[in-house]
């Protein structure tokens, strides 16, 4: 099992933030543009476990080399069942420097952009803060 998954089913941030690299780079499924940083990304994946419920990874996927996973995910966000996948690559110091999220369906989607939209502002403060 990938470090990251088992920080996660733990609900362990600090593990979390400390598996992200510096420069991590986190492709968000409802917003156009990446997120550079990892004050920015862990403020996010903050976020995300406060709006998904139900949370569970089914699946996961690595290829040989071990740089990169695809973590299956379902929950609930609104009401709404989400199926995703988190797309992960490592450096060579096992950290997290590239974290892609893509999500379906298109409803839960929405609802997923909506409630991030709600976290918006303690997001910013939060990662200002660290």
């Amino acid at each position: 099992m990938h470090a990251f998954r088992k920080a996660v089913e733990n609900r362990d941030e600090s593990a979390i933030v400390t598996l992200l690299a510096d420069d991590v780079v986190f492709t968000s499924p409802v917003a156009f543009k990446p997120y550079e940083g990892k004050a920015i990304t862990a403020a996010i994946l903050r976020a995300v476990m406060r709006v998904f419920e139900d949370f569970e990874y089914v699946r996961e996927i690595a290829d040989p080399a071990g740089r990169d996973h695809a973590l299956v995910f379902t929950a609930t966000v609104n009401g709404r069942r989400i199926q995703g996948c988190d797309f992960l690559h490592v450096d060579d110091e096992g950290r997290i420097d590239d974290f892609t999220v893509m999500v379906r369906p298109l409803s839960a989607a929405q609802a997923l952009a909506e409630a991030m939209g709600a976290q918006f502002d303690r997001i910013a403060q939060e990662a200002a803060g660290e």
